[in-house]
């Protein structure tokens, strides 16, 4: 019941053994002037208790991923307000979903932060608010099956 990319769309492997950037499981830094934490879109699955999720990437400014970073592990870090953001993952089986802007909500130590759509009509962020049936699931699914790209879990 999700999807997860393993890195911004803007890093290269090459940047791997370069001292000015960073990529971890939950954040990157790309020359040391591009700042990105990893978070989840979630969709309410219709009819079900369950949620899609997709593992994604946005980007944040250079003061808001430092104060991420220094609540990274702080109990009561979900008491702080969200942090403004670009998306940074392309989706395959959606339009382009690079640059839609977020807002990127922390939660408790341990727990990914919630990414939430602005709410336009981008497919994507209509099934944020309006969630996917079953049959969906399984065509995005079928879909990322056949794609190939990123890591399924």
């Amino acid at each position: 019941m999700d999807y997860t990319a393993e890195a911004p769309a803007v890093w290269d492997p090459v940047f791997a053994d370069a001292d000015d950037c960073l990529l971890s499981t939950d954040q990157c830094v790309v020359r040391g002037q591009h700042y990105f934490v990893k978070g989840l879109i979630e969709i309410p699955v219709i009819d079900s208790d369950e949620v899609f999720s997709w593992g994604v990437w946005v980007s944040l400014s250079r003061e808001n991923f430092s104060r991420a970073s220094d609540l990274w592990d702080r109990p009561g870090r979900e008491a702080e307000k969200p942090y403004f953001g670009w998306l940074t993952t392309d989706l395959p089986v959606y339009p382009t979903t690079l640059n839609l802007k977020t807002l990127v909500h922390t939660r408790p130590v341990g727990e990914r932060p919630f990414i939430e759509l602005e709410p336009t009509d981008h497919p994507l962020a209509v099934e944020q608010r309006t969630g996917i049936s079953l049959e969906r699931v399984r065509e995005i699914a079928s879909a990322l099956l056949h794609a190939g790209d990123g890591e399924q879990r």
